[in-house]
């Protein structure tokens, strides 16, 4: 298959114009293909020559204006298009097309629950030639109208209204002009729960087995939806674009959710069937703006090519967490951000495949590289960008040139330079420059304050290691004088902003100096920041007691930084969460604190002799946080100190018993989620087996129930439950994406380094393999999820690195490998610093 190279796609563009798709799909022709007939109307600007995309199992007739074309000259996924004419054409091709069982193209699941079938499209990039024919490309913007034949009592959801005609064929209202990449179809007998806003038809959608879990959420999605909606009609000048406004959550999702005009689809997990915290609600709020926001900054105006995707992720991103701060109950969202998303931005940017925010477009040559860009700097680097944008231009002018933006280009495509341009016209700022500055370059700032003391006063000088300017908020804090038990309260003194690089002259302010001072305090730069020794004192004696959450976020990053720096002992870390969580008040920060500590400090950082007193640490600490919610005050922080618990549990009689009672002593009862997480620990200590692994999936035997399954059944310690893993992920082919993750997540594990080490040299050749074999989607799971993380030595870099050298490693998992490897080279390091 030929994957879209940029010069190719600004030629087509400048060659054709596309005004029309008229697609007929027929779901009805069994398990492993549909039917896919598409009529395209196009024109050429001159006579020449080009292609249309499509990958179909069987390519069964393709005609131009009349005259059928040889399906035999279809090469790879490209049928070319030779002498056309200046004017007018129609082009129709039938083609039977396969099913996904990896979340690409035409997804399909079959719900074991209840035997119930769904699918729906996942398009993005270039898996719309999975479904129909295409010009594929983000800038050849089409009117599309689709009609879908499904099964008696499915319904089919797109991105215009559907209607159902007495022949079981369903007709979806033309879309205004969008990319390909944006169509959608989502079609099975679901569960909706239908409104009216705004004068829209809204819905939300689900899977039939999932029905009472949405029907107990419904009113708070729909709520947070209205809520976010309006704000954005508030800020936006532009009406929102589309008829409707309908929100599936389907059965295996890659992502976290996707954009579709008019129907968005989310993953369902996001439909909780077990107890979760305010702040894992508060994230699928996030997600629902995030998506939102995209209607206006992705379906409205789109990306001329994929070097600008960040303009799509970063505006979401940034939009997402503001206006659910804005609009909904959820005011502290940038806490959350601060913890669970800027730490994946500032990962991503020290690994060796950083890029800009806005990369030059040599470096985006092709479909196979944008797509490679979809991490942690497009979407929370990005969003840092903006964020730290908006403190320097003020909303009112931001909001402006969006809406600049917005005007000039609606339904139709954008470039940076387009969206600068449109910013600049709204300010005064030199706004050209922070691109330059802001977008176009790697790596991460690091700010150090410099204290000096005079008799009345004190001065602070930042250090700047990097390039970027910032504007950021200093806040200063004393002791305060009280009785309470605990760590020490703190107060604050001042908060005052400060532009870095400084001038010559140092901050001075009046009186002794703080007990405490931080740098970025609001956290709206992009920096990692570093304490003053003095300072640092005063954390480690009263990090709980700053006042403010945010702050807090800010340093417990500062730690998580210098411990990843090898300038903090992880012990240290766990140390300062065993003193300071059982007083915090957050859930995100008590989440981020504790899966930093478990995954990457116990499970990484430190050594397999040191492990054992990190999980002990750990297990106080949950058992701690356990305490002091027995009063019910907090059930969200006693369901995230029981989920750390069970996963840094050493011994398995307390977590069995919870397991045999089916609750926690005092709560909660232990739900789905909870029992597999039970369940899993228990198989990596080898305290149960096969036939206790039966029986808890005859209990749940849901889509979830056989992931758990599966997870479970691949962390038994045995040598027959590896190599039956190994088989199932690496050579039968047969497994889904999200039945590929659970194995692969169940496999590796830091007690079983000795029994699993053979298959340590194993995994290169047979990730490549599989990856060419199975396709980007599995690729990727194949490098997050089944890489051997655990097996921190210096024989697995040298095995990692030399397998970087393969000319066979696809792209998506090349560029995992890479981020793995040099988390890998990380890890020793931290390693041998202490």
């Amino acid at each position: 298959m030929s994957v879209l190279m940029r010069d190719e796609a600004q030629t087509r563009a400048q060659f054709l114009d596309v005004q029309r798709y008229t697609i007929d799909l027929d779901l009805t022709a069994g398990e492993e293909t549909f039917d896919s007939r598409t009529l395209i109307r196009f024109t050429a600007r001159t006579d020449g020559d080009t292609f249309v995309e499509i990958k179909p199992a069987t390519l069964r007739s393709i005609s131009l204006d009349g005259q059928p074309l040889d399906p035999a000259d279809l090469d790879g996924n490209r049928f070319p298009l030779t002498a056309l004419t200046s004017g007018e054409h129609e082009l129709r091709v039938d083609a039977a097309m396969r099913y996904s069982r990896t979340g690409e193209g035409m997804h399909r699941f079959t719900d074991p629950t209840d035997n119930e079938t769904y699918v729906y499209t996942q398009l993005f990039m270039e898996d719309v030639q999975r479904v129909f024919a295409a010009f594929d490309q983000p800038d050849l913007k089409s009117v599309f109208a689709l009609t879908v034949t499904a099964p008696e009592g499915w319904t089919v959801l797109g991105n215009g209204i559907a209607r159902r005609a007495d022949d079981g064929r369903w007709t979806l209202a033309p879309t205004p002009p969008i990319s390909t990449y944006l169509v959608a179809v989502a079609a099975g007998p679901w569960h909706s729960v239908t409104t009216e806003h705004a004068g829209l038809p809204f819905g939300i959608h689900c899977r039939a087995s999932l029905a009472p879990h949405l029907d107990a959420d419904a009113e708070e999605i729909l709520d947070i939806t209205r809520a976010c909606f309006d704000r954005f009609q508030e800020k936006f000048d532009e009406p929102y674009p589309f008829d409707s406004y309908d929100q599936a959550f389907v059965p295996e999702f890659n992502a976290g959710a996707m954009e579709n005009p008019g129907l968005v689809t989310f993953r369902d997990e996001f439909v909780y069937r077990s107890a979760v915290t305010a702040t894992e609600r508060q994230t699928r709020g996030m997600v629902i703006a995030h998506e939102m926001a995209h209607m206006w900054f992705g379906d409205l105006v789109t990306l001329a090519w994929w070097d600008d995707i960040w303009l799509n992720e970063s505006f979401a991103e940034y939009m997402g967490y503001q206006t659910l701060a804005e609009a909904t109950p959820y005011t502290d969202t940038w806490v959350d951000f601060g913890v669970a998303r800027k730490s994946w931005g500032y990962d991503a940017d020290q690994r060796p495949s950083t890029h800009p925010v806005a990369p030059d477009p040599a470096a985006v040559p092709d479909t196979a590289s944008a797509m490679l860009n979809f991490d942690g700097i497009s979407y929370a680097k990005g969003a840092s960008a903006l964020r730290q944008l908006v403190a320097w231009l003020g909303e009112k002018d931001f909001l402006a040139g969006i809406n600049a933006h917005f005007a000039r280009h609606k339904f139709g495509n954008a470039t940076l330079a387009d969206f600068i341009d449109n910013l600049a016209s709204a300010t005064d700022h030199d706004v050209h420059a922070w691109a330059d500055e802001w977008l176009r370059t790697t790596g991460v700032d690091t700010l150090t304050p410099h204290i000096t003391e005079a008799d009345t006063s004190w001065s602070l000088t930042v250090g700047h290691q990097g390039s970027r300017p910032h504007r950021i908020a200093v806040g200063t804090y004393d002791h305060a004088i009280d009785t309470q038990s605990g760590p020490d309260r703190l107060v604050l003194r001042d908060r005052f902003d400060v532009t870095v690089p400084q001038d010559d002259a140092p901050a001075t302010r009046p009186g002794r100096r703080p007990a405490l001072v931080v740098l970025n305090d609001s956290d709206l730069t992009y920096a990692k920041v570093r304490l003053d020794p003095d300072s640092w004192n005063t954390v480690l004696s009263s990090l709980s007691g700053i006042p403010d959450a945010l702050t807090r976020a800010v340093v417990w990053n500062t730690a998580r930084d210098m411990v990843r720096d090898g300038e903090l002992d992880p012990a240290t870390y766990i140390e300062a969460a065993r003193t300071h969580l059982p007083h915090e008040s957050d859930l995100a920060l008590h989440q981020g604190v504790l899966t930093f500590a478990n995954t990457q400090i116990a499970g990484r950082y430190l050594s397999p002799e040191d492990r054992p007193a990190a999980l002990t640490a750990l297990t106080a600490l949950c058992r701690d946080l356990i305490r002091r919610t027995e009063d019910g005050s907090n059930p969200g922080l006693r369901l995230v100190a029981v989920r750390h618990l069970i996963d840094a549990a050493t011994q398995p009689d307390a977590i069995q018993g919870w397991l045999t009672d089916g609750t926690v002593p005092g709560g909660p009862e232990l739900d789905a989620e909870l029992r597999w997480r039970v369940l899993t620990r228990l198989a990596v200590l080898g305290a149960v087996d096969e036939t206790a692994i039966a029986a808890e999936l005859d209990q749940d035997p849901s889509a979830t129930g056989q992931e758990g399954a599966a997870r479970c059944r691949a962390a038994l310690p045995t040598p027959e439950a590896k190599a039956a893993a190994w088989q199932a992920m690496f050579t039968d082919d047969s497994l889904s994406n999200y039945l590929f993750i659970a194995v692969a997540q169940g496999f590796w594990q830091p007690e079983q380094a000795e029994l699993v080490s053979a298959y340590v040299p194993r995994y290169y050749p047979e990730a490549t393999q599989l990856a060419v074999r199975r396709g980007p989607a599995i690729a990727e799971a194949a490098g997050r999820y089944a890489f051997p993380a655990y097996a921190v030595d210096a024989n697995s870099l040298h095995l990692g690195e030399r397998a970087l050298t393969d000319q066979a490693l696809i792209p998506a998992l090349r560029r995992k490998l890479t981020d793995q490897i040099d988390d890998l080279r990380r890890a020793l390091a931290v390693r041998e610093a202490h």
